[in-house]
């Protein structure tokens, strides 16, 4: 059974830093994608960041590129987001969530094309 366990939020000011991790356990395939997504309160989920396990290859919303680093540890089964000069409006709770694939696919950042799924970390950044 695939889990995936997130850690890491918390509250912070605006201009600040965190480091979310999701230990990932129970894969059977070599390959898959793994990202992160976000939620706020009233709006749809929205993907944030994702790699391809086997490629290394990642993709990024408009709205964090350059602020934030998706990045994984295959050692440890786990999957890292660096996110830098946090804005109110990052404020949301963050899930991550894969699914199975091969090397040369491309990760999108559709919720919809993940079929597992962690509980979630929250992340509120004040003013």
């Amino acid at each position: 059974q695939v889990q995936l366990v997130e850690s890491g939020g918390g509250s912070v000011q605006a201009g600040g830093s965190l480091r979310l991790s999701c230990v990932a356990s129970g894969y059977t395939y070599s390959t898959y994608c793994i990202g992160w997504f976000r939620q706020a309160p009233g709006k749809e989920r929205e993907g944030v960041a994702t790699r391809n396990t086997g490629s290394g290859n990642t993709a990024y919303a408009d709205s964090v590129r350059g602020r934030f680093s998706i990045s994984r540890d295959a050692a440890k089964n786990t999957l890292y987001l660096q996110m830098n000069s946090l804005k109110p409006e990052d404020t949301a709770m963050y899930y991550c969530a894969s699914f199975a694939t091969y090397t040369g696919s491309w990760c999108d950042l559709l919720p919809s094309t993940y079929n597992r799924w962690g509980q979630g970390t929250q992340v509120t950044v004040s003013a």
